[in-house]
């Protein structure tokens, strides 16, 4: 039997993602799903009193983490930059390097790279995976830097390329053998900007299994939320040590005296949050298939409309479908726009792709490959709601 489908215009679009949903007047792109756990855990963390970074509910939080994400050890931050901003600090990011970042990412990605005095260097993504693309890269790199005893240095620029931040941009997976491969050919750290992808696994492990930098972001708007908050992960004790010594002010452990070694940041989660992620995290294996059972729907529906191509999971992987996301055909991209006008008309919050981030005003300058890719990309993906708790009206 053949499958009938529906030419592109606007009005099928909608009615195709508006069939998905419950019939709920608003629906946001992605909200946070909370229950009687939650509250219990922050009664509990409450009632004790310690609320701030010294409550238990910080230690068992990041244990737990650890278990949940495959590596051994986890240091629970206030956000999910923080954590990028600390695992850069611990990479050897310094003032005047240079850090290869896609520039198709949400802005902290680059922002945590300039609070280490350091500069985005702009990589171009794939459309299999929406992550760095690890060939293209490989090839570039050939031609701009020199490797040496000195390190990777830039030859237009004269600075060390000293770090590569992968994303797994929406929640999934990108080629991270490839890119560690890549990172070690040319001698740099690989920090794994996984902040979109708790759950997420590739070749069969956790996304974060296996990394000594891996960093998690827990916003309201992710898949398990903290509030605000977010997560280094690592399997090297000494950059957990160390990652936690700098989140805590540099602080020197005393009974009563107030004494700093060096310059620190105020970065460690608080405990209320830590509780709610407790709850939240629990929950992961439901949150997930959850989510993968609202994407199958939009899978289905996708295929009927020619012109709008489902964001699937890259092959070899497992993806927490964070975001789902459709792509406009090349051909239909100047509709995009008026589409998430009526979208939004419909009551549906979506959201285009970030704005790469070379465009943005504050990076114009900054050095770059050939990114005719994230431009296409960003141009036609179109982000529609999310949330895990849709899934039950299904």
């Amino acid at each position: 039997m053949t499958q009938t489908t529906t030419v592109f215009n606007i009005d099928a679009v909608v009615s195709a993602i508006r069939g998905v949903l419950p019939p709920i007047e608003f629906i946001p792109l992605h909200e946070p799903e909370l229950g009687t756990l939650e509250s219990e855990y922050i009664l509990e963390c409450l009632e004790s009193g310690w609320i701030s970074s010294g409550s238990g509910y910080v230690e068992r939080f990041e244990n737990a983490l650890a278990e949940a994400c495959g590596v051994p050890y986890a240091v629970a931050t206030v956000t999910g930059t923080a954590a990028l901003h600390l695992a850069l600090v611990a990479a050897g990011v310094k003032p005047g390097d240079e850090v290869l970042v896609p520039s198709l990412t949400f802005v902290a990605t680059a922002n945590a790279v300039t609070y280490c005095g350091a500069t985005p260097h702009f990589v171009d993504c794939e459309s299999s995976t929406l992550g760095i693309d690890p060939e293209k890269l490989g090839e570039y790199l050939e031609r701009l830097a020199v490797l040496d005893e000195n390190g990777l240095t830039n030859r237009v620029t004269g600075r060390p390329i000293r770090a590569l931040v992968p994303v797994h941009v929406l929640g999934h997976p990108c080629q991270l053998e490839a890119l560690d491969k890549l990172s070690e050919r040319f001698g740099i750290a690989l920090v794994n900007d996984a902040t979109e992808a708790i759950g997420s696994q590739y070749q069969g492990h956790s996304v974060h299994a296996g990394q000594r930098f891996s960093v998690l972001s827990f916003n309201g708007n992710k898949l398990i939320s903290t509030g605000g908050g977010g997560a280094l992960l690592t399997t090297d004790e000494s950059i957990a040590t160390r990652a936690r010594h700098l989140s805590t002010t540099a602080k020197l452990n005393h009974d009563w005296s107030y004494d700093h070694d060096e310059i620190g940041f105020n970065y460690r989660m608080p405990g209320i949050n830590a509780a709610l992620g407790c709850a939240q995290l629990e929950r992961l294996p439901e949150l997930v298939e959850k989510k993968r059972k609202l994407a199958d729907r939009y899978r289905t529906v996708c295929a009927e409309i020619r012109g709008v191509e489902f964001v699937e999971e890259p092959e070899g992987s497992r993806s927490n479908y964070w975001l789902n996301a459709i792509l406009i055909a090349p051909e239909h991209q100047d509709q995009r726009d008026a589409l998430l006008k009526e979208l939004h008309l419909s009551g549906l919050l979506c959201r285009p792709c970030w704005r790469p981030l070379h465009e943005l005003p504050m990076y114009q300058n900054c050095p770059r490959m050939d990114l005719s890719q994230s431009i296409d990309i960003g141009g036609r993906l179109v982000c529609i709601p999310s949330s895990a708790s849709l899934s039950r009206e299904l």
